[in-house]
């Protein structure tokens, strides 16, 4: 594999969010079991700063990870911006994407558009609220044939 991608997550008033967290602790385990060389965390500025992938470019050196491995994707709003941009900063098309299983589907479908050759893998769910992992599932229902709509006429 080439890199290890972390899709974006929420940052909060007091640091990051659970989600965001979790994947970022799961993609430093993956990086020290020689996954991969390097990791793209992904997210620009949200509600809250630093940008998601500066909180997660924190936590990852806080794990170990060594910060010339780490290569920031900062600009991006949403999915097809963090792997679109994130693209750009391979070198090569072969990465693992960590997300959460929920989010795995569209980004799979997303990562394939743009020609990468992704395996998904997702930190556990457990011990996370159940009523916000129905909602973030609900939302994907929704948000993979509006991606597949937008993927098509791009």
């Amino acid at each position: 594999m080439d890199a290890i991608i972390i899709l974006g997550a929420a940052v909060w008033a007091d640091g990051p969010s659970p989600t965001l967290r979790r994947r970022t602790l799961h993609a430093a385990r993956l990086w020290h079991n020689g996954a991969a060389p390097q990791v793209i965390p992904c997210g620009g500025l949200g509600q809250h700063g630093p940008t998601e992938a500066e909180v997660m470019r924190q936590l990852l050196i806080s794990e170990g990870v060594h910060d010339d491995q780490i290569i920031l994707e900062d600009q991006s709003k949403n999915t097809l911006e963090n792997l679109r941009n994130a693209k750009h900063l391979l070198s090569g098309d072969r990465v693992l994407i960590v997300t959460d299983h929920y989010h795995g589907p569209r980004a799979a479908m997303v990562a394939r558009h743009f020609g990468l050759q992704a395996t998904i893998l997702s930190p556990s769910l457990k011990g996370t609220h159940l009523p916000t992992q129905l909602r973030n599932y609900l939302r994907e229902a929704g948000a993979i044939p509006a991606y597949a709509l937008r993927l098509r006429v791009m």
